[in-house]
């Protein structure tokens, strides 16, 4: 069952005059590298329910005279065409949807730049496509033993070689299309670069996760370590913290190894460091502003299951992902986690199947009611779940037709007879469209079709993988999806 656990009108009031505070703190140029996502950040509505994914960018947008955005991206990311797993997109592609939605809200894009620069033939596309655009593109370079030797890193042999991004406004914004861009990194290079130019700057970290000030083990930060599991990403307690305040706080790998390189760099600008530990870098409020913590540990542990699906299915697609498994596999089995209790649709789903002999699909609805969805001559098992569902909220009888068979008929006659299809089953988007069509002339169409604003937050639960078509559809309507490991059929190609 869906519960609000976060309350996101305290969190703009706070994060707002933290970040102010911060960038007060340093004259001339603050250099804020933000971290998850800016529009978007899904992962945190997630699992801080009541969190709007555009908090961030809300904020951002108080501030549009005086920033400008650099965009980070690592090479290697684009050569593998890694893939955002919340919108199914590659990085690359997501550069460019990030400038537009950048845009979009008013705010300057001043350049893109490539972290762990190698001259790849994908990347140099990449980079000649962008200027193309009318974009920026610099490029940074991969450090030997980065980030360990200090003084190599910070030298003209280190930092000194990438090249400098020239800003032209007192705020620079660095962010990324996901984790581990160089986002940091990129921040210390530029800081480098304006001491050697006579110009004061300074740094700030807007990261959400982990929670710096809740406990190492609570599941919203374990769900943080699920969500990075192919970047060996650790939770920690900052000893840098400990150390200068006697307090625990919660940090990552990441920012620990690089806090000595951050504080001699402003040890040799300004001669002391400003911040005593990596935590003091970090403007996160998120943590003061959670209300139910029950509420919010369940969703959390609902977020690490999903990522646990998530890796199987991207093993079971062919990709290498044995390491993350096995990590989450730990990180449910030291939160005690049971698969089956967080997700009460999967045992709905799989039930289904046996029962059928076909594809299944569960949902369970935001008030805890379960609805399934078989496979027929007529639907997929996910059109099938789908129209179950809002019909349950509509209170519509289960043996109500709200699609009307006139509109039915053509549409698989049309897939069959003229776009080559072999499957008249109507797809998720299809459906939705004969939904909308039948509503023009059917109430209940017309409250089934009001009724799928309810489907937000509900989970669901395929007995196989699904389409991308499907997929994109259940994400839109803001349905959170796990699918088992297993393809419908035995095609060695799965498109």
């Amino acid at each position: 069952m869906y519960r609000i656990g976060f309350d996101n009108n305290k969190y703009l009031k706070l994060q707002s005059e933290k970040i102010k505070e911060r960038i007060a703190k340093f004259g001339g140029k603050l250099y804020l590298e933000f971290g998850g996502k800016l529009f978007d950040d899904h992962h945190a509505s997630r699992v801080l329910p009541g969190f709007e994914p555009d908090s961030k960018i809300r904020m951002l947008t108080e501030l549009k005279d005086q920033a400008e955005v650099i965009i980070a991206v690592n090479s290697h990311d684009i050569e593998k065409n890694k893939v955002r797993g919340d919108l199914g997109i590659t990085y690359d592609l997501d550069v460019l949807r990030l400038i537009d939605a950048f845009r979009g809200f008013g705010l300057y894009v001043g350049s893109v730049v490539l972290t762990r620069y190698d001259s790849t033939s994908s990347v140099e596309a990449f980079k000649n496509k962008l200027e193309a655009l009318g974009i920026k593109v610099y490029k940074h370079y991969a450090i030997k033993n980065y980030p360990y030797d200090i003084d190599y890193v910070v030298s003209d042999e280190g930092y000194g070689k990438n090249d400098y991004i020239e800003t032209e406004r007192s705020l620079v914004v660095v962010t990324a299309p996901g984790p581990g861009s160089g986002k940091m990194a990129t921040c210390l290079s530029q800081i480098y670069h304006d001491h050697k130019r006579g110009v004061n700057a300074g740094y700030a970290k807007f990261e959400t996760f982990p929670i710096w000030n809740i406990p190492l083990s609570h599941p919203v930060n374990a769900a943080y370590e699920a969500a990075t599991a192919d970047l060996n990403d650790i939770n920690m307690i900052d000893p840098f913290h400990l150390e200068a305040y006697g307090t625990t706080s919660v940090n990552y790998n990441r920012d620990v190894e690089i806090f000595p390189v951050l504080r001699a760099m402003f040890e040799g600008i300004m001669g002391e460091c400003p911040y005593k530990s990596p935590t003091d870098m970090g403007v996160n409020m998120a943590g003061n502003c959670i209300f139910d913590d029950e509420a919010v540990r369940d969703a959390a542990n609902n977020e690490i299951v999903r990522r646990y699906y998530n890796a199987l299915c991207n093993q079971r697609k062919g990709n290498d992902c044995e390491n993350e498994i096995n990590k989450i596999k730990l990180i449910m089995k030291n939160g005690g986690i049971n698969v089956l209790e967080e997700r009460p649709c999967i045992k709905a789903a799989l039930d289904k199947a046996e029962s059928t002999g076909a594809p299944a699909a569960a949902i369970e609805l935001c008030d805890g009611r379960i609805v399934t969805g078989k496979t027929s001559a007529l639907l997929g098992a996910s059109s099938a779940v789908l129209i179950n569902a809002v019909k349950t909220i509509a209170g519509i009888d289960d043996k109500t037709d709200i699609i009307s068979p006139d509109v039915l008929e053509p549409v698989q006659r049309l897939k069959i007879e003229n776009l080559g299809n072999h499957n008249p089953r109507l797809h998720t988007d299809e459906v939705l469209i004969a939904l909308a069509i039948t509503a023009a002339t059917s109430n209940e169409a017309k409250r089934a079709m009001e009724a799928l604003a309810s489907l937000k937050n509900a989970q669901l639960h395929s007995s196989v993988i699904l389409s991308p078509v499907d997929v994109a559809t259940f994400r839109k309507l803001g349905i959170h999806l796990t699918c088992e490991p297993a393809y419908q059929t035995k095609k060695l190609f799965h498109g």
